[in-house]
């Protein structure tokens, strides 16, 4: 089995609705959630929005290889009608991220892993502590605190009470 960290965020559409399902479709088309930390309200990242988003970090087993975890990835992503265009950066119903697979390090055309962001993201490192505090990054070779620490994004975070 394979242990994946996921991010997951977006910003438009009924949030709390669109995070209980993609929470389902990542149980049904990704695998097993082992663990996941609180959803944070932070500000857009990388572009201008009125629309606040929700994060969370997740972790899953899969029996999926990072290529095919990445294509199912896409087609939930497709669900929630994200369209891959040009702009980097956009508002989104969601949005998903592999942060880590095991310890691996890996580089394609479609994918770079761990995700070469984490360390410049309080909106992914703030979750991450949450959950895997000691854990430690395969190329950086720093800890989730560690990388917090020497964050130099300063945004507002905010946890929001899922109910």
């Amino acid at each position: 089995m394979n242990k994946v960290f996921l991010g997951i965020g977006g910003n438009i559409g009924d949030k709390r609705q669109n995070f209980i399902h993609v929470l389902n479709l990542i149980e049904i088309k990704l695998g097993k959630i082992i663990q996941k930390s609180s959803v944070y309200e932070t500000p857009p990242w990388g572009f201008r929005s009125e629309d606040a988003f929700w994060n969370q970090v997740l972790i899953i087993e899969t029996k999926l290889e990072a290529e095919e975890l990445l294509w199912r990835i896409r087609e939930i992503e497709t669900d929630f009608g994200r369209e891959r265009g040009n702009e980097r950066y956009s508002s989104r119903e969601m949005d998903i991220d592999i942060l880590y697979f095991n310890d691996d390090f890996l580089e394609s055309k479609d994918l770079i892993i761990p995700h070469p962001r984490i360390h410049e993201r309080r909106f992914v490192l703030i979750p991450l502590v949450e959950i895997a505090p000691e854990m430690k990054h395969p190329l950086r070779r720093l800890t989730s605190i560690e990388m917090l620490e020497n964050c130099l994004d300063q945004s507002v975070i905010k946890k929001i009470e899922m109910g």
